[in-house]
């Protein structure tokens, strides 16, 4: 079984149906059949929160948040220290954001998982440094 991590962008892109909706579609469609499993930090689910209330506002960004509980998505609450300590070496080394960093740690620390992204200009220089399985979207 596939497991992945969402990237803010990857769950952006499904929700404004942008290029690589239906790859992202796709992933939570297997997830719904137990043929995948797929987990987002908080920090990651806050940006698209925050993307959705900039753009359309308080309602459609909280009724956002309540579709997305329904989905078979596992939302990762805290950051262990694993995670926290390889964020703060990504964050130091790549110059990266604090959700990025912490989307990325993700899955270096938990290598059975496919981070899955959009973001090559955050992320072409770590994936070429660091071993880390990324799937892109477009």
């Amino acid at each position: 079984m596939d497991k992945y991590i969402l990237d803010a962008c990857a769950l952006i892109a499904y929700y404004a149906d942008e290029e690589g909706a239906d790859l992202v579609q796709d992933i939570i469609s297997k997830a719904y059949f137990e043929e995948s499993e797929i987990s987002i930090s908080k920090i990651n689910l806050f940006e698209v929160f925050y993307d959705i209330y900039k753009s359309e506002g308080e309602v459609e960004a909280k009724n956002f948040l309540q579709e997305i509980t329904g989905f078979p998505i596992k939302i990762i609450e805290t950051i262990e220290k694993p995670v926290f300590f390889e964020a703060g070496r990504l964050k130091s080394s790549y110059r990266i954001s604090l959700a990025d960093s912490i989307f990325l740690a993700e899955v270096l620390v938990n290598e059975d998982y496919i981070g899955v992204t959009a973001d090559h200009h955050e992320f072409d220089i770590v994936k070429s440094r660091e071993k880390i399985n990324l799937l892109w979207i477009r």
